[in-house]
């Protein structure tokens, strides 16, 4: 690849992921580190990127808005083995044949491993939960319509009228950035408004989080405790907590952190 072609390639990496490595880099161009290196020495030098220890990073911010939060791919490294876990225990809850919704994110996603055993409707508002199902399963599959948020993963639509309304769900399962008394709790607002869109067509909402959400909390509530029928989380849980759960009616899952389908699993009575 020539000198300005790689150049153009970099900048336009940065500028889609604000921070790229070297490693990142020379898979997209080809090139060896070293080449890649003297690349991204030449644009610090022409204040086009910033130099970075490993890497480079955008010298602003990209102008597309991005929903708040962190990344899917850095969330996706956090309590791997527990999100595991929770999400066989969730597979587990379902029949072969039934209708769900599975939302983005980091713990719904590992849901996808133990669906390759099993046949059911499937709608997501999430790119890479859907392709997975339908690359490495036999379930059905439906996408919802609307924008890509690429750090997320995941397709919102701000308008009323789309494809969500159109699917009833026996289940929904879903994730969140916190929990605390007052309900479930996420970072956007576009992402609160699609989700409450998603809850409103399942009759059952069961929340899939590791022990660490009940200590996260944000500005905006996507739904109180009432509205939640089961939550499954791993065994970090604490007494005070699961006792609030208790005390708000929702059923409680308790899962040691690698625990496999229908293994270990403790159930708290509502």
């Amino acid at each position: 690849m020539h000198e300005k072609d790689r150049h153009r390639v970099i900048l336009s990496a940065v500028q889609d992921r604000a921070l790229v490595t070297v490693v990142d880099l020379c898979a997209l161009t080809g090139a060896s580190e070293a080449t890649v290196r003297r690349d991204i020495n030449t644009l610090d030098g022409q204040k086009r990127l910033r130099r970075v220890r490993g890497g480079a990073e955008a010298l602003t911010t990209k102008p597309f808005v991005g929903l708040a939060g962190r990344p899917f791919s850095v969330n996706e490294s956090l309590n791997s083995a527990a999100k595991q876990a929770i999400a066989a225990a969730a597979v587990d809850l379902c029949e072969d044949g039934e209708p769900i919704i599975i939302n983005g994110g980091t713990t719904t996603f590992q849901m996808v491993h133990p669906l390759a055993s099993r046949r059911l409707q499937v709608f997501t508002n999430s790119f890479p939960i859907a392709e997975h199902l339908l690359k490495n399963t036999t379930n059905t599959v439906m996408l919802s319509g609307g924008i890509i948020y690429r750090e997320q993963n995941i397709i919102l639509s701000p308008f009323d009228n789309d494809v969500t309304r159109n699917f009833y769900a026996k289940r929904m399962f879903m994730g969140a950035h916190g929990i605390g008394p007052l309900g479930l709790m996420e970072q956007d607002p576009l992402l609160i408004q699609a989700e409450q869109k998603l809850i409103g067509q399942a009759d059952e909402l069961i929340v899939l989080v590791d022990s660490s959400k009940f200590e996260a909390r944000s500005s905006l509530v996507l739904c109180g405790l009432d509205r939640i029928d089961t939550i499954i989380t791993d065994d970090g849980i604490d007494d005070r907590t699961a006792a609030m759960l208790e005390r708000a009616d929702v059923t409680l899952i308790v899962v040691p952190a690698g625990a496999t389908q229908k293994e270990g699993l403790t159930t708290l009575p509502a």
